[in-house]
This record gives structure tokens, sequence and C-alpha cells, in this order.
């Protein structure tokens, strides 16, 4: 939307890392069964601009996990209005920890089975 761009109409980088973190936040409730936190970004790369109207798609994925936390690898690809074609604008490295009800750090669930 307009008031999510600069004068120039390129939609700020801030709003698209805000995006990859709920795309990344819904990525880590999932495998945590629960709360979690976002406790470092990292490596997280501008490679095109996002215009007004363009449609947005993030794609997520665990790439580490440990004991409490996780990281997840977020790619953000746009697609113009009206075109097919979709281009990698963006992609980073979110590190989350699963808490528990004190906002304490609580061990990750052992994983499930896909299926």
């Amino acid at each position: 939307m307009p008031a999510d761009a600069n004068a120039a109409g390129d939609i700020f980088g801030g709003w698209l890392m805000s995006q990859m973190d709920l795309a990344a936040g819904t990525t880590a409730a999932l495998r945590a069964a629960g709360r979690c936190v976002t406790v470092a970004i990292d490596k997280v790369v501008l490679h095109q601009p996002v215009l007004i109207g363009d449609e947005v798609s993030l794609y997520t994925r665990i790439i580490r996990t440990g004991r409490t936390s996780m990281s997840i690898h977020v790619e953000t690809w746009r697609r113009a209005r009206h075109s097919h074609e979709t281009v990698k604008v963006t992609e980073g490295v979110f590190t989350f920890v699963a808490i528990d009800d004190h906002r304490r750090p609580r061990p990750l669930p052992p994983e499930q089975p896909a299926g």
C-alpha cells in the first residue's frame, strides 16, 4: 500500500522484514507447538525492490534446530500485478526460541513425522 512505500514507490525494507518475521514466526510456532520469540535476524539481503501493487509471497524452511531454538530461512518473491513472472526480492535467516508461559526458553518437542 502507498503508506508502506517511499516517495519513489518502493516498499520499505522494514515492512518486508516484518512480513518475513511473521512468516518465519508461523513456521516456528508450528514446529515448537507453541509460542516462540525472534532472537536474531541474520543475512537479510534485499535483492530487488517491491513496488506498490506487487503481489508478495513468502516461503520458509527450517534449516537448523537446537534444544530450544531454530533457524528459519525465508524467501520473499514478488509478482507484478499484470505479469506471471515472479522474482526473488529478499531472503534471510530468522532465529526463534520456544518459550513457556513465563517467557522462559523451553525445549522443542520431538519432531512430528510428515503425513
